[in-house]
């Protein structure tokens, strides 16, 4: 048998029948284009066309990805558009309707891994009380959690270290910078909350909070702030000239 089969779901074609992208001028071509300029520069239709690798009888790539998009209403309609669907445009199989559909998938996961990523200021005692406030505020049991910051002072991401009180027995100073150490911190930030709904720092806050100051500095990693969170309002150590 002379002809060669496509390597397709679609249909079976010989090879003079159908189009590739080889066949387009060079300006024209998606992977010359991506590889010359890079893949932000290519079209809706032509990143799509890269997905579908080949067209079908007579149709390249290109030609078959812009009727997808249409039919879909752009790029955003494919996140709504099902796999049978996909498959009444010509030349769009099992396959290929799948291939499609997945790297949309992988996009939407990619974004919202960038967006979980998003970190939020701490510059100061208001962005740390903004950012714990709500969620610590009327909690029932004491609960002790870290912001690790990094050299922007941006929250890397925040830690639970222990529920309970300050004392030596329930926190321990490695818990505290084992996270620091592991995310790269460049600074943190104590967070506790008192359930009695008073703000300000006891005793033992005062003398915990200096104990953890000064092996930051022995560490390089230096506390910058202790926010107590109280039902009614929050204190900020460093407002208070302690820390």
């Amino acid at each position: 048998m002379s002809n060669i089969i496509e390597q397709s779901d679609d249909i079976s074609l010989s090879t003079n029948s159908t189009l590739t992208m080889k066949q387009l001028p060079a300006t024209e071509q998606p992977y010359e284009k991506a590889d010359s300029a890079g893949v932000c520069t290519l079209s809706n239709a032509e990143l799509l066309s890269v997905v579908l690798t080949t067209g079908r009888g007579g149709e390249t790539a290109l030609q078959t990805a812009q009727k997808i998009l249409v039919m879909s209403g752009g790029p955003k309609g494919l996140l709504d558009t099902s796999p049978e669907e996909l498959r009444e445009v010509p030349g769009i199989g099992r396959v290929k309707s799948i291939r499609i559909l997945a790297a949309v998938e992988l996009g939407q996961r990619a974004a919202a891994d960038r967006q979980a990523e998003v970190r939020s200021p701490a510059s100061g005692p208001d962005d740390v009380i903004r950012h714990v406030e709500s969620s610590m505020r009327y909690l029932p049991r004491e609960e002790f959690h870290v912001l690790l910051l990094d050299t922007r002072n941006r929250i890397i991401k925040s830690v639970q270290i222990s529920q309970g009180g300050l004392a030596s027995a329930v926190i321990h100073p490695r818990d505290i910078f084992r996270e620091a150490v592991k995310a790269n911190a460049a600074s943190i930030v104590l967070v506790h909350n008192h359930p009695s709904g008073d703000s300000s720092p006891s005793r033992a806050d005062i003398e915990s909070t200096q104990r953890f100051s000064e092996l930051g500095k022995m560490m390089g990693i230096p506390v910058l702030d202790h926010v107590i969170v109280g039902a009614e309002s929050s204190s900020s150590f460093s407002r208070l000239g302690l820390c």
